[in-house]
């Protein structure tokens, strides 16, 4: 399923007008993805990957008019478009790794009395 904000924007580059739609699209599992018009208008081109995380488990792929966050640890993409929301994918790597890690140490704080 398919949850976003998104906001149309208009570019007037002399004759031609390109109209684009901006914003964070969040797909609640890891079956979930862009849809094929999404992946046509803002997925294309030139790309770069980074990974994130101790075990790589965080990827980013960082396109001209989009960035696509792929979470493996809970099954979270999220794609960012245009040019002001593509730069958040960085705070969202920050909050993830920070969520992740909060998990991680506060599962190994209780034990319940059979795992005694």
């Amino acid at each position: 399923m398919q949850v976003g904000c998104g906001k149309t924007c208009q570019f007037s580059l002399g004759i031609n007008t390109r109209v684009m739609t901006t914003g964070v699209f969040r797909y609640d599992n890891k079956y979930a993805a862009p849809t094929k018009e999404q992946r046509g208008r803002y997925m294309k081109g030139d790309y770069e990957e980074h990974c994130f995380g101790p075990e790589n488990e965080i990827m980013v792929i960082v396109y001209d008019d989009a960035a696509y966050l792929k979470d493996d640890t809970d099954g979270t993409r999220i794609l960012f478009t245009g040019a002001k929301d593509k730069g958040k994918v960085y705070d969202e790597i920050s909050r993830i790794l920070s969520e992740h890690a909060q998990k991680e140490s506060s599962s190994s704080e209780f034990r319940s009395g059979r795992g005694i």
